[in-house]
């Protein structure tokens, strides 16, 4: 009884806690719109003054944006873009134009024995119970339903759009996991963008789950799958557009024979040209995963290996992600580095390869991640700084060098770019890659170096008939495999002079990968369009063929 009442005691106690936070942040807001106070620094000192009125500290972004929407919702202000854009927190999130949603798969068996993944019993392969995204994922029994609610929540809280939403599937190997889940999984996530912000509507299977996605307030515009090199088949590929994949992430590593099989990859060179190939022939964008640093490797190699992986037309993906090997508990590697069997690289050694490696990157490459989010522990040996690019970016720039990765180069992460001062140009580049002819077509700035937009047009080879036997739907069919304009992400409908997103540049791109497609005598272009995006390519002639939205040229 006593218990019960001190509960009840509590939960009225947080009750009028939270009451004057929200009537501090709505103090906050209105002030903000009567002074137009829209500096991020002026607003900072408005936000303390109003809440050290109250003898409190500043709400938090969350409780600021949860005012703002409150106040117009009972019509006491009207909407206010200058605000908006200053209840951003960590706007980073946003900034490449589309909201990034991470989910992790419960845990199941990998085929791999790969010596450098940790293997926690509570977690799928190669994830540790720590990191930001299994946290939450384990904390929510895997729920994908619950993890893209409670991410959108966050999101939305903290003042990002979330109506285009980039879905990003985690948790080892994909292709080795039941089908059957595969497809609930997918749904779930879907009916959970469905539900977000709307009635919720229920949908009876993941087709159904997609057409509602296709109009719904929060749309997914892409899904990312990982698996290994060696899971990739023709049929895998069919079943990953069925889900309505767009991306692949493969777990390549590198591209050393003696290093793959030191360390027991399960793989050889010729599976990962096989899988890009296969894969790009589909439309997929092909995303690596590169591990500099591993046993038998050295930073000469590891050099080597990445020249090789641009130079060499079996490969060039169109994105990588740099995670240098750490030394991690429940890994064989452990166990080989307490018998003195394998040396991790000091920081200095990391650094100064990882600037050899930038160097080399092309342009129309995006180096996505340059480290492993895995959080401070005294149990890892040497695992380089969360904020190794930043560092990598420093020494970079005194030694006079440049990354040229889309990532560097997008506008969004260029904060100093006077939008209004640039009229972008249009840039066309060609490039044999993995049978195929590529087409990298981009709206940048006359010296380029900023980008605004670009466009991936593949001329597929004619050689990969097993693809075309697997996907009937795009033979015949030229391949525009990613469309994307940069920029701070801008919701649907709405259009801003200050960003890139809704001025016509996707609509230029997409009439000249058109043009080239004709050039090239093709008479039909097939869109791996996400689920979310193909109201836009219907807009613009495009008809749904099974997965793909194609149109006759």
């Amino acid at each position: 009884m006593h218990y019960y009442f001190a509960l009840c005691v509590l939960g009225f106690a947080l009750i009028f806690a939270l009451i004057p936070m929200q009537n501090i942040a709505s103090q906050i807001i209105l002030a903000a719109l009567r002074k137009k106070v829209f500096g991020k620094a002026a607003f900072d000192r408005l936000k303390r003054k109003v809440a050290g009125d109250f003898k409190s500290p500043p709400p938090a972004t969350s409780c600021l944006n949860k005012a703002y929407h409150n106040l117009i919702k009972s019509k006491k202000i009207k909407p206010s873009k200058e605000l908006e854009a200053v209840l951003v927190r960590r706007g980073i999130r946003s900034l490449s134009g589309i909201a990034p949603v991470t989910v992790l798969t419960k845990p199941f068996p990998c085929p791999g024995k790969c010596v450098y993944c940790p293997d926690e019993a509570t977690m799928p392969k190669s994830y540790l119970s720590n990191e930001p995204a299994a946290t939450r994922a384990l904390y929510l029994k895997f729920s994908p339903f619950n993890q893209v609610e409670r991410r959108l929540m966050a999101l939305y809280d903290n003042g990002h759009p979330v109506d285009k939403v980039e879905l990003i599937v985690k948790g080892g190997t994909w292709s080795s996991y039941p089908v059957s889940y595969q497809k609930w999984f997918i749904k779930r996530c879907f009916d959970a963008a469905n539900a977000f912000g709307a009635e919720n509507k229920k949908s009876k299977n993941l087709t159904q789950a997609q057409k509602i996605n296709q109009r719904a307030k929060c749309r997914i515009i892409g899904l990312t799958l990982e698996t290994r090199p060696d899971c990739v088949t023709p049929e895998e590929a069919r079943r990953m557009r069925e889900l309505g994949a767009t991306r692949v992430e493969l777990g390549v590593q590198t591209l050393d024979h003696d290093v793959l099989e030191t360390v027991r990859r399960g793989h050889y060179t010729d599976w990962i040209a096989y899988a890009t190939h296969l894969l790009k022939d589909a439309g997929f964008k092909v995303d690596y995963h590169m591990m500099p640093g591993l046993p038998g490797s050295t930073p000469k190699k590891d050099v080597q290996v990445f020249k090789q992986l641009f130079e060499d037309s079996r490969y060039r993906p169109d994105m990588i992600k740099i995670y240098p090997c750490v030394l991690l508990p429940n890994s064989e590697l452990y166990e080989w580095w307490k018998r003195g069997k394998y040396r991790p690289w000091l920081e200095k050694t990391l650094i100064n390869t990882l600037i050899k490696i930038k160097s080399l990157i092309p342009r129309y490459v995006r180096v996505s991640r340059l480290v492993r989010d895995f959080p401070t522990s005294p149990m890892s040996v040497r695992a380089p700084r969360s904020n190794l690019r930043q560092i990598i970016w420093r020494a970079m720039k005194k030694q006079g060098k440049t990354c040229q990765c889309l990532r560097c180069r997008e506008v969004g992460h260029n904060p100093d770019v006077d939008i209004l001062k640039i009229k972008p140009k249009l840039f066309i580049e060609k490039y044999k890659a993995s049978g195929g002819q590529e087409y990298f077509i981009s709206f940048e700035d006359a010296k380029r170096k900023i980008v605004f937009a670009f466009l991936r047009l593949r001329i597929p080879s004619t050689t990969n008939q097993e693809i075309i036997h697997a996907l009937p739907e795009i033979q015949g069919c030229a391949l525009l495999r990613e469309l994307h304009v940069y920029g701070q992400l801008m919701s649907l409908g709405k259009t801003s002079r200050q960003a890139p997103q809704h001025q016509g540049l996707g609509k230029k791109l997409l009439k000249q990968a058109e043009k080239i497609a004709k050039q090239n005598g093709f008479k039909k272009m097939a869109v791996i369009s996400g689920v979310g995006v193909r109201e836009y390519y219907k807009n613009h002639g495009y008809r749904l063929k099974k997965t793909y939205m194609v149109k006759s040229l």
